[in-house]
């Protein structure tokens, strides 16, 4: 199955075991926010551990929220820094559009279709279980793919420069996501995942 930018923010893009909307393009701002994300976050290459090695990802991540909360993914433990004011903005407007709160919010840079995302869920013990994750997009364009746990169904959609994107309910036990790379995006996305941390 496939669903390109369906225009219904209330449709479940899933077939079940989980829900999914797409609001579209919620931020009129979205270049402005753009370049003050690309130059006023603290971005680090990411860090993970896999198979027992040590590695950084081209990719860049920063990690913010209420307070200086701990978060732990691929073996690798951060820290919350304090709320810039851009991010508390797009928070706001996250919330208000979904009717759903947030505490943190991890972002994430991909510099080109070179740098994606494998196949993962975000279920650590760390997010509220089963709580919205509202995913805002900046910069380029890019496919977004989930895949069932047991059936191997796959859903894509194209994540708009702007544009809101919520996973909630049962979605990271039953499904899998990913950002697969590819040859044709030339230029930076910039995705901020706005969450709940209940440690």
């Amino acid at each position: 199955m496939k669903l390109f930018n369906p225009q219904d923010p209330t449709k479940n893009l899933l077939p079940y075991d989980g829900t999914v909307n797409y609001y579209g393009i919620i931020c009129n701002l979205a270049d402005h926010y753009y370049e003050r994300l690309m130059h006023c976050i603290a971005w680090k290459n990411d860090e993970a551990i896999i198979f027992g090695k040590h590695i950084y990802t081209k990719r860049k991540i920063a990690w913010y929220g209420d307070r200086a909360f701990e978060y732990r993914y691929s073996g690798i433990q951060k820290i919350a820094l304090p709320w810039t004011s851009d991010l508390l903005t797009l928070k706001e407007l996250a919330e208000t559009v979904s009717g759903e709160t947030f505490n943190s919010c991890l972002l994430n840079l991909y510099h080109n279709g070179d740098e994606g995302m494998a196949w993962h869920s975000d279920a650590e013990k760390d997010l509220k279980p089963d709580g919205a994750i509202a995913s805002i997009t900046f910069g380029a364009q890019r496919k977004f793919s989930f895949k069932h746990k047991k059936t191997k169904e796959k859903v894509d959609i194209h994540l708009e420069h702007g544009s809101l994107l919520v996973m909630k309910e049962s979605t990271q036990s039953h499904w899998l996501h990913r950002l697969p790379p590819t040859k044709t995006v030339l230029h930076p996305r910039i995705n901020l995942t706005f969450r709940t941390i209940v440690n």
